[in-house]
This record gives C-alpha cells, sequence and structure tokens, in this order.
C-alpha cells in the first residue's frame, strides 16, 4: 500500500483535537500481507469502509479477513471518470472540484451512509478506502474533518499528503502497466481542489453540516462523531 494513515491531531471545535487512532484513511487494502498485514493487525481497526465500485472490488479483492473486523462495502454513485475529458485550460484543481461536487450530489445517499459508520463509536478504529485513498476517500474525510470543525485549510493540507503517496502509487502502476497512461488528474491532490470544493458544497447547501442532513445524516449522528473523535 502507498497512501494509509491516521487522519487524527487537526484542532477542531471548541479548542479540541481530533482523536489518533481512532479513523484512517488508505488506498486499497487488498495488498495487505506480510509486515503490513501484521502491523495493520496490531491498530485493532474494527471496520473498513470500502468506496470503490462494484467492478473494482471483483477485479482486485478486498481487505483480507481478521478477527473481529466489520468489512462495509458502500459505492456512492458517480460518473466513470474515464468518460469525462480533462480540460488542461481549466487546471486539475478546478477538474477534481468538478469532479468531487458532482459525487457529493449523486452519490449523496453513499456519503452519508460512509459518514454514519463514522459517526458510531462502536465501528472504530474505522479505515476509510477507496483505490488510491484520494478522491473518494477524500471527500468522506473532508467532510468528516470539517463536521468536527477542523479548517478548511488543515483538511485541504491533510488532503494534499495524498501528493507524496501518489507518486509511489504511479511508479508501481507504470512499472505493471506500462502502455497505460495515466490521466493528470487520477494521481494529482493539489490543495485547491479540496478548498474548492468545501467552498461551493457550502455555497450549495448553507453549510456542510446542511449538505450531510440532507444525504442522510441525523443531529444525533453528527453529534456521536463529535463526541468520540475529538478530545
Amino acid at each position: 500500500m502507498f497512501n494509509f494513515r491516521d487522519i487524527g491531531g487537526y484542532a477542531g471545535l471548541d479548542g479540541r483535537t481530533v482523536r489518533w487512532k481512532r479513523l484512517y484513511r488508505s488506498d486499497s487494502l487488498h495488498r495487505l500481507d506480510g509486515a503490513d498485514r501484521d502491523a495493520f493487525a496490531l491498530l485493532g481497526v474494527r471496520t473498513v469502509i470500502d468506496l470503490r465500485r462494484p467492478t473494482e472490488v471483483s477485479r482486485d479483492g478486498r481487505v483480507p479477513d481478521f478477527v473481529g473486523l466489520d468489512y462495509r462495502h458502500i459505492h456512492p454513485e458517480h460518473r466513470d471518470w474515464i468518460e469525462i475529458p480533462y480540460d488542461e485550460t481549466l487546471g486539475v484543481g478546478r477538474y477534481l472540484a468538478d469532479r468531487y461536487l458532482e459525487l457529493a450530489e449523486t452519490g449523496a445517499a453513499g456519503v452519508g451512509r460512509a459518514v454514519g459508520i463514522v459517526a458510531d463509536a462502536d465501528t472504530a478504529p474505522a479505515v476509510v478506502h477507496c483505490v488510491a485513498g484520494k478522491d473518494r476517500t477524500g471527500v468522506v474525510c473532508a467532510l468528516t474533518l470539517s463536521t468536527l470543525g477542523v479548517s478548511d485549510e488543515d483538511i485541504a493540507a491533510d488532503y494534499a499528503l495524498t501528493s507524496a503517496a501518489s507518486e509511489r502509487f504511479a511508479a508501481w502502476i507504470r512499472g505493471k502497466f506500462p502502455d497505460h497512461p495515466i490521466p493528470a488528474p487520477f494521481l494529482a491532490s493539489p490543495a485547491q481542489a479540496m478548498l474548492l470544493f468545501l467552498t461551493e458544497l457550502r455555497t450549495r447547501h448553507g453549510s456542510i453540516e446542511n449538505y450531510l442532513l440532507g444525504a442522510g445524516v441525523t443531529p444525533a449522528q453528527l453529534e456521536a462523531m463529535r463526541t468520540h473523535l475529538l478530545e
């Protein structure tokens, strides 16, 4: 794997801090083996939230079985990005922000389900992942952190940490599939994309909380999330 990390440590609501060792984000967990598998087991993860398409799960497989691990597969509906040409005149940040906004709308039910699972203390420690751990994972983690009161700047900085991981992931893909070029937006994670996404989602819905309520997350779940993910 190339992009597994804890999203704890950020300043949140009322002077509190996002707890460490409660929520992780990752690229696909199907490659877990050897020392990585042992390290993962030591984390005591209770829940894996897999945001990949059913075809991606069928193609690559899922996280290995661990004692006490609950696997949740949730696919937020969205168009395949291969079908949406990248316009270089707009830039990567704008392209990605548009894709995230579209995902948030067409996949609202799935996004809401994923955030609802994260909100439940009994599911923690939890891992949210997709293929590269960047886009679908980035959206769910951004909405979670925003609900916890983390600033947009910190959320965007966390998202941008994927850039180094993407370079390693891209090198691995080129080694295995040299005849399949990777479109520029697929492995990029500029902070601008996340800042645009959060700003424009608020413009559409009034607030991140309003968006999540419309996506099926309850007020009780939002409060539960803040209780168990902040200290």
